[in-house]
């Protein structure tokens, strides 16, 4: 967690919004789209230190956090591979951490994957 932090850095108004968090880590797709076709692609230029510390978080994440878990599950079950099925839970975490950050508020499992406990019991 400290080495996600640091790697952020610390200006409170860096990022506008999870997005742009998301796309500093380079744990969300680029999407390239034109009228007859659409390419979804992982970035590959990213900070090395950042991806490492996210993608060990997101590894145990899914070995401790029931919701987590379940998000993996429902990637995996797409036929999404481990290494992009662990980078969307990491991204789901960057878009957790840029809340708590956000609104000064301590994580919460429960309200963290609120909606994956809903589509698990449905």
């Amino acid at each position: 967690g400290a080495r996600v932090l640091a790697e952020f850095g610390d200006a409170p108004d860096r990022y506008t919004d999870a997005k742009a968090r998301r796309n500093y880590a380079a744990t969300s797709p680029i999407t390239r789209a034109s009228g007859k076709k659409r390419v979804v692609a992982a970035r590959y230029v990213h900070n090395d230190r950042l991806i490492d510390a996210l993608m060990f978080q997101a590894s145990k994440a899914i070995v401790v956090s029931p919701g987590a878990r379940a998000y993996y599950d429902k990637q995996r079950e797409r036929g999404i591979g481990y290494n992009a099925a662990l980078r969307q839970v990491a991204n789901r975490l960057v878009g957790i951490l840029h809340g708590c950050l956000k609104h000064g508020t301590l994580y919460d499992e429960h309200t963290a994957w609120t909606n994956q406990a809903k589509q698990t019991t449905a």
